[in-house]
């Protein structure tokens, strides 16, 4: 039998407004939304997309002449190892880091930044979404060139996923920060080609992606252990190749961390949204 309290809550339902969406699932949204429309844009600059597909793979043949050059005996690395896991680096470097300045400076100068936050997205979010359709064509590069390395060069699937996995997150989430706290340095985007070349070369020669550290001599090594990359670096090549110890892994872990910390707080306090005058 019906109850006057349930007829009173059927008649009562159908004008109920419906329950507002959480924040969680409102930022989701408009994450998604933004992150959309950047991969459009992305997708429609023909000349970027060639630079970040073909660039790479041009700097992987430079690395692999360079190898031939060194001695890696009693480093455990082959050249097409020590190739491929340089390649990651070249693309963090290049498709993430250098093309994200080139982007956050063209946004800017261009009041799209200052345009959406007049909006009800959040600096974060703009930030984010910025970078998402980088972030995923890196992650596409890096797959391909795992399945390159098994197909082509007989090498293994990474023998410790998680520590390689764990070293490219850090890596895209580093490299996404050092690229909006560096587009506060770099005046319009012509300049963005200067201002991203010293953490370029540094990277291409001071955090193993051309040279491997284990080739240095200690003291140059552990120097050069405290690069933002070289972190990075050892977490993505012992991932996938193996052969270190607890100690150096720490080691990397630490400095990573501490250098996507440093971006992180950087991009909080100096990043620009309004055009430099």
């Amino acid at each position: 039998m019906t109850t006057p309290t349930a007829l009173a809550e059927d008649r009562t339902a159908p004008g109920r407004s419906p329950a507002p969406p959480s924040k969680l699932s409102a930022s989701l949204r408009r994450l998604t939304a933004l992150s959309r429309a950047e991969l459009v844009l992305l997708v429609r600059n023909r000349s970027a997309i060639f630079l970040a597909l073909v660039l790479p793979v041009v700097m992987i043949f430079s690395i692999r002449a360079s190898l031939q050059q060194i001695d890696l005996a009693g480093t455990g690395l082959s050249i097409a190892g020590a190739a491929l896991t340089g390649g990651i680096g070249i693309v963090l470097v290049q498709v993430v880091y250098m093309n994200l300045v080139t982007g956050y400076v063209t946004r800017r100068e261009e009041l799209v930044l200052k345009r959406l936050r007049t909006g009800e997205i959040t600096d974060r979010e703009i930030l984010t979404a910025t970078a998402v359709p980088s972030i995923a064509l890196a992650l596409l590069q890096c797959v391909l060139l795992v399945v390159a390395g098994a197909i082509a060069f007989d090498l293994s699937a990474p023998k410790r996923p998680e520590l390689f996995l764990v070293g490219l997150v850090v890596g895209l989430v580093m490299m996404s920060a050092l690229a909006a706290a560096t587009s506060a340095l770099t005046r319009t985007v012509q300049t963005s080609q200067l201002t991203t070349l010293p953490l370029f070369f540094v990277s291409l020669f001071g955090s193993g992606i051309f040279v491997p550290l284990d080739v240095f001599p200690d003291g140059l090594a552990s120097v050069l252990e405290l690069l933002p990359l070289t972190g990075v670096m050892t977490l993505v090549r012992h991932g996938w190749l193996g052969g270190v110890d607890g100690g150096d892994l720490l080691t990397a872990a630490v400095a990573a961390l501490a250098w996507t910390a440093f971006a992180v707080f950087a991009v909080q306090r100096w990043f620009r949204w309004d055009p430099r005058g």
